[in-house]
This record gives C-alpha cells, structure tokens and sequence, in this order.
C-alpha cells in the first residue's frame, strides 16, 4: 500500500511539474530548486529530483551536473514548425486509416478513448486532474490511428514533431475547458469519417484538429 502510495505520489508531481512547465509557471532558463520544490509541494527532495530526471528525459527541462535542472527555452516558430509537420503527418496517417479500414480491436479500443473522454470531461473535478486523465486519452486516440494507418514512417515523422515537448499529443496545455471540449468533439469526426471510409474528410479533419490545437498554444503564450 505504502508503495502504491509512493507511485501515485511521483505520478502526481510529474504531471503537476509537466503542466506547471507547459503553463508558463516556471521563468525560462530559470533554475528549478529541488529544495525550495519540495518545501513548496510538502514532499521530500527524491520524488521530486525523480520527477525532475523525468521531465528532463522529455525534453522540458535541461540537466547540468553540479548545477541542477533549468528550464529549456523553445522558440515559438520552432513550436509552430513542429505543429505544422504533425498536421501533414497526422493528416496523412487519417487519410490511411480510411483507406485501409478499422479492425474490429481497433474500432473498439477509438469507441473506448472516445466514451473515456467523454467521462472525463463531464466530470466537475479539479482541473489538473482533469487534464492530466484527458492527456491519457488523447495520446491513446491519437496512437490508435497510427497503428491503423500502417505506416512505419508516418509514426517515425511524429515522433520527431513530438520532440519538441509542446507538440506532443500527450503533453495538454493550459487551453480553457471549452477549447479542449472543442477539440474532443473533433476527435469524434475525425473516426467517422475513418469509419465511414471517407479519405479526404478523415485528412481534412484531422488537419483542421491539429491547426486549432496549434491556435490554442499560441493564445496560451500570449496570455503569459
């Protein structure tokens, strides 16, 4: 128990680090003080250097021995570029999944992500803990229409995109409710029009998803 206690605790500061990052909480090029971290959050210092080591592994923060964790600048247009490529590449992986047609486990498993999102945001729960259950279901959704799209290299082509930690389909920022319950809604017709065999609308839906979420972002850095 104690140690299920200590796994849900690090996952807990992971994701309220991560979203704390992506929502400008933390001065880029700052220095992330574990000490100050764990009196601040009332943890001890090695979960919190754990999630640290983690965030650094995605790409959020930058490590220098005997200096610490800070926090990685990323240029806005290379943000953009990275949405931009994930629009063609996720566009195309729709358009394939159309194409080729739905398994019977992968119909079920987008019927699943789909009710589970769903769920999530009719719930009235704390907003971090919304987003965090949301950004679950939308890297599963998004990783569905990959495996039926087929394409060895259009799932190479995103995870370059998803190198910048902001493009990832995992990583939700700070959007207001409403932007993401938008952005849910499109899930939904992006799988009927692969469901119902329709190519260009599955592209085009798919396009058009992946643009909003990139107009978000950028409403969300202006507002910091």
């Amino acid at each position: 128990m104690r140690n299920g206690g200590s796994k849900r605790q690090g996952a807990w500061l992971v994701e309220h680090l991560r979203q704390g990052l992506l929502d400008g909480k933390f001065k880029l090029g700052s220095r992330l003080n574990e000490v100050r971290l764990s009196e601040e959050l009332k943890v001890s210092r090695t979960p919190v250097r754990a999630a640290l080591q983690m965030l650094a592994g995605e790409g959020l923060l930058r490590h220098t021995p005997n200096k610490g964790f800070t926090v990685r600048e990323f240029p806005v247009s290379e943000i953009i570029d990275a949405y931009e490529m994930r629009s063609l590449a996720e566009g195309l992986a729709a358009r394939l999944a159309a194409e080729r047609g739905l398994s019977d486990e992968l119909r079920q498993r987008l019927e699943r992500t789909l009710a589970e999102g769903d769920a999530v945001l009719a719930k009235r729960s704390p907003a971090e803990t919304q987003r965090a259950a949301y950004a679950a279901v939308n890297e599963a959704f998004h990783n569905a229409i990959f495996e039926a799209a087929g394409s060895d290299l259009v799932q190479e082509v995103v995870r370059l995109c998803q190198r910048m930690p902001q493009a990832s389909a995992h990583n939700v920022m700070a959007f207001e409710l409403e932007d993401v319950r938008k952005r849910h809604e499109s899930h939904h017709r992006i799988y009927e029009a692969i469901l119902g065999r329709e190519p260009r609308e599955a592209e085009s839906q798919m396009r058009q998803h992946i643009v909003a979420v990139k107009l978000s972002m950028i409403r969300s850095i202006r507002k910091r």
